[in-house]
C-alpha cells in the first residue's frame, strides 16, 4: 500500500481518537538509527523517537539479534513461569536504581506500571488518598486519566475517589504568580496545605515525573522533590518517581529524578525500558512488595522477548556510556535552542528540559510580555521541519510546547543538522 491508501484505511477502520502528527500524516515504513523513512521513500532526522522510547536507534542491530534469537526459543509463557530474560532483568534493575528497591513487577505498559504503583501505596501504607502533579500524565486507563491533570487527556469526568493534584512546578507560568528563586519553591510547600485542607490529613504517597512530559517537558526547581518528598512522607504516604519518560539516561544521568537527589520508596518505567519493545516495569522496597498478599499476574509482563531486547537496550546505555553522551549532546542541543531564542525572542517564551529531553514553548510575543499560548506557530513548526527532514513531538495542555528528544546515541552531527533546520524553519514561517 502507498501512504494515501494507509492513511485511507487508518481514518475507515481506527478510532477517530487516534490522532496523528501532520495536516498529511506521515506514513512510517522503515527506521534506522536516528532516522525514519515513510512509505514515500523520504527519510527523516527523527528527534521525538516514539515519544522517547527508541532510546538507542531505530532497527537496532543488537537489539533486533537479541529479539530474534529469544523469538527462536521463546516468545511467550506469561508471569505463571520463570523465565532466564526477566530474572536477569529484574536483577539488573534493581542494581541499577537508586535507594533500597529490591523488588520489581513487570507490566505491558507504563499505565499498567503506574495503576499498580498506586496500589501498592495504598496497600504498604493503609491511606487511600493519593497526591499526583497538575500537568502531569499517568497513562489511560480509569485511574490513570484521574491522576491525569490534562482536560485533553481525559474522556470523562473523575472516576477514582482520592486523587488530589497538587499545583505544578511550572516556573514559565506559576500559578502563584512568584518568581524563581524568591519565590521559596512556594508550590512545593503548598503541598502541606493540600494535605491539611483537602484530604484526611494521611496519604497514601505521591507520584511524580521529574520531568513533566505530556506536560510540555516541564522542568522543576532543584529543591522541589527533596520538599515534597519529605512532606508526603511526614503524612504516612510513600514517594514514588514515574521514570516512564526521564528513565534510562534520557536526561544525562540514568533516572530523572538522580538529578534532585532524591531516593523515591517506589519508581516505574517503560518507553526507552526496550527500545521500542512493549514492557514496563515497578520497583519497590522489600516491605512494600510484600504488602501485596493477594494473587496477582501480568499476562504480558515480562514476555521474555521484550526482556530479552531490554537486556540488550541496556547493555548498549551502560557499554557505550550514552547516559554521558545524552548530557554532552543534550549541553550542545540546549546551547543551540537558547542561540534560536536569542534569534527569535518573540516567538520562543521559554526553553527547559535536561539532557536530551528538551522543549521550547511558543508564545504570541515574549519580547511584549504576552505569553499567550500559540499552538498555531507549534503546529506550523512541525510542517515547517518535516518539509526539511526533521521530525519533533509536540505537547503541553495547550499543545504549544516543541518537545526534542533523539535517541542516546546521537551523533553531535546530527544534532548540528538538527539545529539548522530548526532555525530554518523558524525562518521559513515567518518566526521573530
Amino acid at each position: 500500500m502507498d501512504s494515501a491508501e494507509i492513511r485511507r484505511k487508518h481514518d475507515a477502520y481506527l478510532f477517530p481518537s487516534v490522532k496523528n502528527f501532520y495536516q498529511e500524516p506521515l506514513v512510517a515504513e522503515s527506521g534506522q538509527g536516528s532516522t525514519l523513512t515513510d512509505a514515500d521513500g523520504k527519510t527523516y532526522l527523527d528527534f521525538f523517537g516514539g515519544i522517547l522510547t527508541v532510546s538507542v536507534g531505530h532497527a537496532n542491530t543488537e537489539v533486533n539479534a537479541a529479539v530474534t534469537a529469544q523469538i527462536g526459543r521463546l516468545s511467550h509463557v506469561s508471569t505463571l513461569y520463570p523465565t532466564q530474560p526477566m530474572v536477569e532483568l529484574a536483577e539488573r534493575l534493581v542494581e541499577m536504581t537508586p535507594g533500597n528497591l529490591q523488588k520489581v513487577f513487570f507490566t505491558a505498559s507504563g499505565t499498567e506500571a503506574d495503576e499498580t504503583a498506586h496500589m501498592m501505596a495504598q496497600l504498604t501504607t493503609g491511606n487511600m488518598e493519593f497526591i499526583a502533579l497538575r500537568y502531569g500524565y499517568s497513562g489511560r486507563s480509569m485511574l490513570a486519566q484521574t491522576v491525569t491533570a490534562h482536560s485533553t487527556w481525559r474522556s470523562l469526568p473523575t472516576q477514582i475517589a482520592g486523587v488530589k493534584h497538587a499545583l505544578a512546578p511550572y516556573c514559565y507560568r506559576c500559578p502563584l504568580k512568584l518568581e524563581y528563586p524568591s519565590c521559596g519553591v512556594a508550590c512545593a510547600e503548598d503541598v502541606e496545605e493540600l494535605i491539611a485542607t483537602t484530604t484526611t490529613g494521611e496519604v497514601a504517597g505521591m507520584m511524580v515525573e521529574p520531568i513533566l512530559g505530556v506536560g510540555g517537558f516541564i522542568t522543576p526547581p532543584k529543591e522541589y522533590f527533596k520538599i515534597v518528598a519529605e512532606i508526603v512522607r511526614s503524612h504516612g504516604g510513600v514517594f514514588i518517581s514515574d521514570e516512564v519518560q526521564t528513565g534510562f539516561g534520557r536526561t544525562g544521568k540514568m533516572w530523572g529524578i538522580e538529578q534532585y537527589d532524591v531516593e523515591p520508596d517506589m519508581m516505574t518505567m517503560a518507553k526507552g525500558i526496550a527500545n521500542g519493545l512493549p514492557l514496563a516495569a515497578v520497583l519497590a522496597t522489600d516491605d512494600i512488595a510484600k504488602s501485596q498478599t493477594k494473587n496477582t499476574i501480568s499476562t504480558f509482563g515480562g514476555n521474555p522477548v521484550s526482556c530479552a531486547a531490554a537486556n540488550a537496550t541496556i547493555n548498549i546505555i551502560q557499554r557505550d556510556n550514552l547516559t554521558a553522551n545524552a548530557g554532552k549532546m543534550g549541553a550542545i542541543l540546549r546551547k543551540g535552542l537558547e542561540a534560536l531564542q536569542q534569534k527569535y525572542p518573540r516567538t520562543i517564551g521559554e526553553v527547559r528540559g535536561m539532557g536530551l529531553m528538551q522543549a521550547l514553548e511558543l508564545v504570541i510575543d515574549e519580547t511584549a510580555g504576552d505569553r499567550t499560548p500559540n499552538p498555531d506557530a507549534t503546529a506550523e513548526f512541525l510542517e515547517q521541519t518535516r518539509q526539511r527532514g526533521l521530525l519533533v513531538g509536540r505537547g503541553g495542555l495547550h499543545g504549544n510546547a516543541l518537545r526534542i528528544s533523539p535517541p542516546l546515541n546521537i551523533t553531535k552531527g546530527e544534532v548540528e543538522t538538527a539545529l539548522e533546520i530548526m532555525d530554518d524553519s523558524f525562518g521559513g514561517m515567518g518566526a521573530a
